[in-house]
């Protein structure tokens, strides 16, 4: 490694996260998204109303949750867990992976994939106006089924393409 630069570690998220996973899931919609979501939109993301969640998600056990750190602080958060759909193509569905902009092409993104689904088939839901993400899926071996859907976020109309890869 070299001098002065920290690595990034991913590990199991406990409660004590919960704060650090809200604050990510906010900032990280709030910069990754300010192209596809109305502004105010995004300032009504509340990290306290996004820490209520999180502490429900991770003390039900149901659902695989990794966080990223880089010098003591939550960079990046992963979830999966068995798919929501009806229809689900596979069994495990990557329900979300976001990072902090600054973390983009750290290699946290990949290691939160590789934590929470590793080889595994799965599927996942991505904007459809996201190549970024999508390209990072591509990358790893997911592909567009042609399933999409309509999701509300606050009072924006969004679609979402499903991603899916089975091997």
């Amino acid at each position: 490694m070299t001098a002065g630069v920290s690595a990034i570690t991913v590990r199991a998220a406990t409660a004590e996260d919960v704060p650090g996973i809200a604050q990510v899931h906010v900032a990280s919609w709030r910069e990754a998204y300010a192209r596809q979501l109305p502004p105010e939109v995004l300032a009504g993301l509340d990290v306290q109303r996004r820490a209520q969640v999180w502490t429900g998600i991770i003390e039900s056990g149901d659902t695989t949750v990794r966080v990223a750190e880089k010098d003591g602080s939550i960079i990046g958060w992963a979830s999966a867990g068995a798919g929501r759909d009806d229809d689900a193509p596979v069994p495990l569905e990557l329900e979300g992976i976001y990072l902090l902009a600054s973390a983009h092409g750290s290699g946290a993104g990949q290691s939160l994939l590789d934590a929470v689904v590793g080889t595994a088939d799965a599927y996942l839901w991505v904007m459809a106006d996201n190549p970024r993400a999508q390209a990072f899926y591509r990358r790893n071996g997911f592909a567009a089924d042609g399933a999409a859907k309509v999701e509300q976020l606050g009072d924006a109309a969004v679609e979402v393409v499903r991603f899916v890869r089975s091997r």
